[in-house]
C-alpha cells in the first residue's frame, strides 16, 4: 500500500451565517399594542405562524415581534407611543406591510391591524439568457483550462510531495518520456493509493474539470467528455506509476455527478438576481464551483449569463450538531462512547416532483445532494452522496401522487469512524411525492442497481486496507412531513461490494448497510431543533481470511436551518 499522502483536498463550501430572531414582549409604562389575524386573501384561511415585525414609521427602528398562532392571531408589545409600520412575513408567501402606518397614543395604546400574505407565484419569468450559446459556448477554453489547470498542479506536487516514491520511481517526477510511455503502453491497473485520495479527492478533482466545461456553455453530456479528457490527461502525465482505472472511473464519471450537483447549486446563488448577482452572491458560486467562479470572472460578459434552472421545486437545511453518544461493535468488541463532537450537515432536493410546468429533459434536473463534515481532524469530510436523473420522465397516478423515474447516476463516499465504502454507480428508481391529507405529504425514493466501489476498514483486520469491485446497491428514503411543523425522515443503503474486477486474488465479499433516521421539528420561522440517529454495519467474507465485522451508531442533537420553502412539501 503506497504511503502516498492525499494532493488534492481542495473543497468549496458555502459558509451560511445564521440570524436568530428572539420574538418575545415587555411591558413598559407608556406601551402599547397592536393586534390582529394574518390571513390568505384569496381563500380567506389563516396564515399560521407567521413573523410579525413593529419598525418606528420615522426612523425604521426595530419596535417589537411576535409570531402568529396556529389560527393567525397576534399580538405584540410596543414600548412607547408613536407611529409604526407592521410587517409580516412565513416561508412561502410575499412579505406585506400594513397598507397604513399605525399611530399608539396614551389615549389610544392598543390598536387591531389584519394582515394579507398572499402565496409566492408558483414561477418567475426568467429574463433572455445567451447562456450555452452563440458567443457564450465555448469548446475550445475548455480544452485548454484543463491542462493548464493541470500544469498547476503537476508543479504544487512536485514541490509539496518531492519524495513519494512508488514502484522506485518519485510519483510527481513525469517528464516527457515517462508520459509517452504511458501513452503508447497504456498498462492500466487499479492502483493503491490511500482511500479519501482515489474515492475524494479524485472525484473533486473530476468536478473542477466539469466546471470548466458547463461555465463555458457546454451541456452536461459534452462536459462529461472534457472530464475524462482531464482524467486521461492526469494519468498519462501527471504521475509516473501507470495508469489505474479506478481513478478514470473516479474522476471522469463520479466527477461529473459530483461537479453537476455543485454547477447547478452555484447557479441558485446567482439566479434570483438575474444576470447581474451582486458580490457576496458572486463570492458563494465561486466557492461552490471554483472553476465555474473563475469563468465567470475571467472573460468580462462571455459567460456571465446565468445558466436557466427552469425554476425546480427545492428543500434545503444546514444542521449544526453534537454527537451524543456512539455505539461501537469492531470485531466483537463492543463499547458505549459518549462522542461530545460537533458536527455539521448541508442537504439539497433539487427538482422535486409535483410543480406544474417543471420538466426533466436534462440530466440532473431532479438531484439530491447531501455533504456531512465532522469536527475530527482525521475524518473531517464524513459523507458526500449524490443521486441526481440521468434520463427520464415524470407521471401522476390521480390526483394525490406526482413522480419521475428513469435512470440515475449516483456518487457515494461514506466514511464512518472504522470502515468505509464510496460507490460510483447507475441504478433504475423513482422520486415520488405523494399527499396523504391536507397537512400531510410523503415523498419518498426507491433505487436498485450497480456501481463500481471501494470498500474496507480505517485499519486493516486480516485482509487488505480497503478492497475494489462491482457492487449491486439499493437505496430507500422518505420524508413524512407534517404541514409546516414537523418531518420525519429515514433513509436505508445497502452495497454489496464483490472482489470482481477489484484487481487482486482475494476471493469474496463486503456487505456494507447505512441507515440514518431523524425527527425535525420547527420552533419558529425557519429554526428547527431535532434528533438524528445514524448506524452504519460491514461485514465481509474473504477466502484464507478470517470474516471481519464492524457496526457503528450514533445520536445526536441538531439545530436545522431551514431553507426558504420549509419542509420542502411541493404544492
Amino acid at each position: 500500500m503506497s504511503n502516498r499522502k492525499d494532493h488534492f483536498n481542495g473543497s468549496s463550501w458555502l459558509v451560511s451565517v445564521v440570524l436568530v430572531l428572539l420574538f418575545g414582549s415587555m411591558g413598559f409604562a407608556y406601551g402599547g399594542s397592536v393586534s390582529g389575524t394574518v390571513k390568505e386573501p384569496s381563500s380567506g384561511s389563516a396564515v399560521p405562524w407567521a413573523g410579525i415585525t413593529v419598525k418606528a414609521a420615522d426612523t425604521g427602528l426595530l419596535a417589537g415581534t411576535a409570531s402568529a398562532d396556529a389560527l393567525g392571531n397576534f399580538s405584540v408589545a410596543v414600548p412607547a407611543p408613536g407611529k409604526y409600520q407592521i410587517l409580516a412575513t412565513q416561508f412561502g408567501y410575499l412579505p406585506m406591510a400594513a397598507p397604513e402606518v399605525i399611530e399608539l397614543s396614551d389615549a389610544a395604546p392598543d390598536q387591531t391591524v389584519n394582515l394579507a400574505l398572499s402565496k409566492e407565484p408558483l414561477a418567475k419569468t426568467p429574463p433572455a439568457r445567451s447562456w450555452g450559446t452563440g458567443t457564450g459556448k465555448s469548446y475550445l477554453i475548455p480544452a485548454l483550462e484543463i491542462p493548464a489547470f493541470l500544469t498547476v498542479l503537476s508543479v504544487f506536487d512536485r514541490h509539496a510531495y518531492p519524495n513519494q516514491m512508488e514502484g522506485g520511481k518519485k510519483v510527481y517526477s513525469s517528464t516527457v518520456s515517462s508520459t509517452w510511455y504511458h501513452v503508447v503502453h497504456e498498462n492500466w491497473e487499479i492502483d493503491q493509493d490511500p482511500f479519501a485520495m482515489n474515492q475524494f479527492g479524485h472525484p473533486y478533482q473530476g468536478a473542477i474539470f466539469h466546471g470548466f466545461a458547463r461555465s463555458a456553455g457546454l451541456n452536461y453530456w459534452q462536459a462529461l467528455l472534457y472530464d475524462n479528457y482531464g482524467s486521461y490527461l492526469w494519468k498519462m502525465g501527471g504521475e509516473t506509476d501507470p495508469p489505474s482505472i479506478n481513478d478514470q472511473i473516479a474522476t471522469g464519471i463520479a466527477g461529473s455527478f459530483f461537479g453537476e450537483a455543485l454547477f447547478r447549486m452555484a447557479n441558485l446563488m446567482f439566479e434570483d438576481e438575474g444576470d447581474n448577482p451582486g458580490f457576496f452572491r458572486r463570492l458563494g458560486g465561486s466557492l461552490i464551483l471554483p472553476s465555474a467562479g473563475f469563468n465567470r470572472n475571467a472573460y468580462g460578459n462571455r459567460f456571465s449569463s446565468v445558466f436557466d434552472s427552469h425554476g425546480p421545486a427545492t428543500f434545503a437545511w444546514l444542521q449544526l450538531g453534537e454527537g451524543l453518544q456512539s455505539n461501537q461493535n469492531d470485531q466483537g468488541v463492543k463499547s458505549t462512547t459518549a462522542r461530545n463532537q460537533a458536527m455539521g450537515t448541508f442537504a439539497l432536493a433539487y427538482g422535486l416532483p409535483g410543480k406544474d410546468g417543471y420538466t426533466y429533459t436534462r440530466p440532473f434536473d431532479y438531484f439530491d445532494f447531501e455533504f456531512d463534515l465532522l469536527a475530527n481532524t482525521g475524518n473531517t469530510v464524513e459523507n458526500v452522496m449524490i443521486r441526481g436523473l440521468l434520463a427520464g420522465t415524470d407521471y401522476e397516478l390521480g390526483e394525490s401522487i406526482d413522480g419521475i423515474w428513469g435512470i440515475y447516476g449516483g456518487y457515494d463516499y461514506i466514511s464512518p469512524y472504522i470502515f468505509r465504502v464510496s460507490s460510483t454507480s447507475l441504478s433504475l428508481g423513482t422520486t415520488f411525492q405523494a399527499k396523504l391529507g391536507r397537512l400531510v405529504t410523503l415523498q419518498c425514493s426507491v433505487l436498485g442497481g450497480g456501481g463500481y466501489a471501494a470498500a474496507g476498514n480505517t485499519t486493516p483486520v486480516g485482509e487488505r486496507d480497503y478492497h475494489y469491485g462491482f457492487a449491486p446497491q439499493v437505496l430507500g428514503a422518505m420524508r413524512l412531513i407534517f404541514g409546516n411543523r414537523a418531518m420525519l425522515d429515514g433513509t436505508g443503503r445497502y452495497y454489496d461490494v464483490t472482489s470482481s474486477g477489484g484487481g487482486d486474488s482475494l476471493g469474496g465479499s463486503e456487505s456494507v448497510h447505512r441507515l440514518n433516521a431523524g425527527f425535525t421539528l420547527r420552533i419558529f420561522g425557519h429554526q428547527a431543533l431535532g434528533i438524528q440517529y445514524i448506524e452504519s454495519l460491514r461485514s465481509a467474507h474473504f477466502s484464507g481470511q478470517p470474516a471481519s465485522h464492524q457496526a457503528v451508531g450514533t445520536v445526536a442533537l441538531v439545530y436545522t436551518m431551514l431553507g426558504k420553502t420549509g419542509f420542502g412539501a411541493v404544492k
